[in-house]
């Protein structure tokens, strides 16, 4: 099944499971109605819930839904979508206060039944999960505590919430509204269980050893990985991995990172890392020996999904990683297709990998355009920024109807999709990697 068609079905199946808790109001016998703003009320509470128990099925990085989109696209979707289940949840008390004015009294939770207090919990909770969420780096909430609470809270949030509608019991009476409450609660913690201990314990039977590191320019490295006892890693080129180095998988200490290497080697892999936070900061001190953990891989930026006659590759510092690993899949298949890359940089220092792009060349029909925002003095090339000026300009005839793929910090992107879009060239051609989703 292709991509688009794989990606339709489960944006289909994901609006069904949203809106299933409605025809739960409505099948069997259903209970006398309170009213139309009770029962809005209630709708909009079983939306939103739904919404959340869905969150940790985005969050388990299955395979058979991150291929029709992206993880990056998934995990942006997750943190959107968020904000729409917290107004649905919200707009559930709003309603029944404005019905009745009296209800405001349930919000002192000193003196109010459980079913109230389950209820603000639920929504306290929410919001202080939303909090830590948009003001982790103000508040220097470090990323392996952020995330740690934020699964807490997020299982606590939906606990919270269906011990609510279980003490109201209003709209699941009954063995068969019960049963599939109930059914959503085992599905809940199955996903956790699977996140948490199936998985890890998975990619415990299947160790990388650390071979060796290689200092670049730039406060760069490469980080060569090679399995240990297993045949190793079957990705795309453009493909990235969760990795986890020096713990165990059961760590909550792990990160992403795109392949750089061939996808024609599976036993021995490459990342290619820069220096720009905690963890990277200390890539360097690594040894060869050194235990590591694979979870991969992940992405939709590979230009093995579909079919092209060429390809034009638009990187932005590090962002030119993923592309390292479709030259040299292509090198190393005697791929004859032409590429163009446009590899931007504020100075020529930190245009690490330019050595590497020209040892390429030998075996591609590719060309190299570095554009560099503070070049050197004795520098003839691009200065500035990837723009529709120089695309014109260095691109041959026809190549809108190449494959576009785009990877670098946001602002670069945003300017860059709004030349292509200039051009005209088609959406269906253009492939975007954000990975700002992370830190």
């Amino acid at each position: 099944m292709q991509p688009a068609v794989t990606g339709a079905v489960w944006a289909v199946i994901y609006l069904l499971a949203v809106v299933a808790p409605l025809f739960l109001m409505l099948v069997g016998d259903a209970p006398p109605s309170r009213g139309w703003l009770v029962d809005t009320s209630v709708a909009f509470g079983f939306i939103g819930l739904a919404m959340l128990g869905l969150q940790f099925a985005l969050t388990a990085r299955f395979n058979t839904v991150d291929a029709s989109y992206g993880l990056d696209v998934v995990l942006r979707f997750h943190r959107e979508i968020s904000y729409v289940a917290l107004a649905m949840i919200l707009m559930h008390p709003v309603l029944l206060f404005i019905d009745e004015p009296a209800r405001l009294a349930l919000l002192n939770v000193i003196e109010a039944g459980w079913q109230a207090r389950a209820g603000v919990a639920a929504v306290v909770l929410l919001l202080v999960l939303i909090v830590l969420s948009v003001w982790r780096r103000p508040l220097r909430l470090p990323y392996e505590v952020w995330r740690f609470t934020h699964g807490l809270l997020a299982l606590a949030i939906v606990g919270t919430a269906l011990w609510h509608i279980g003490l109201v019991g209003y709209y699941v009476t009954g063995p068969f509204r019960r049963g599939l409450w109930l059914a959503m609660s085992v599905v809940i913690v199955a996903l956790v269980v699977y996140v948490r201990v199936v998985k890890p314990w998975r990619l415990l039977r299947r160790p990388w050893r650390v071979r060796s590191l290689e200092q670049l320019s730039g406060r760069t490295w490469h980080l060569w990985l090679e399995a240990d006892g297993h045949d190793g890693l079957a990705f795309a080129p453009g493909q990235f991995a969760w990795l986890t180095v020096d713990r165990s998988p059961f760590a909550i200490r792990e990160h992403p990172f795109s392949l750089s290497s061939s996808a024609e080697c599976r036993q021995r892999v490459r990342f290619t890392i820069k220096e720009l936070g905690d963890f990277t900061s200390r890539i360097g001190q690594l040894t060869p020996g050194t235990r590591a953990h694979l979870d991969g891989p992940y992405g939709a930026f590979t230009y093995e999904r579909g079919q092209a006659e060429g390809f034009v590759l638009l990187a932005g510092g590090i962002g030119v990683t993923p592309m390292l690993s479709m030259l040299r899949t292509m090198r190393d298949r005697g791929d004859p297709r032409p590429v163009w890359l446009f590899y931007a940089n504020p100075t020529w220092e930190e245009a690490s990998l330019h050595e590497e792009l020209e040892e390429l060349r030998d075996g591609l029909d590719l060309e190299v355009v570095h554009v560099l925002e503070a070049p050197p003095d004795d520098w003839d090339g691009p200065v500035g920024l990837i723009d529709g000026e120089l695309l014109a300009e260095r691109l041959p005839p026809g190549a809108d109807r190449f494959a576009y793929f785009i990877c670098g910090p946001d602002p670069m992107m945003d300017a860059v999709e709004a030349v292509l879009h200039e051009r005209a060239v088609p959406p269906t051609r253009l492939h975007f990697e954000r990975f700002d989703f992370i830190e």
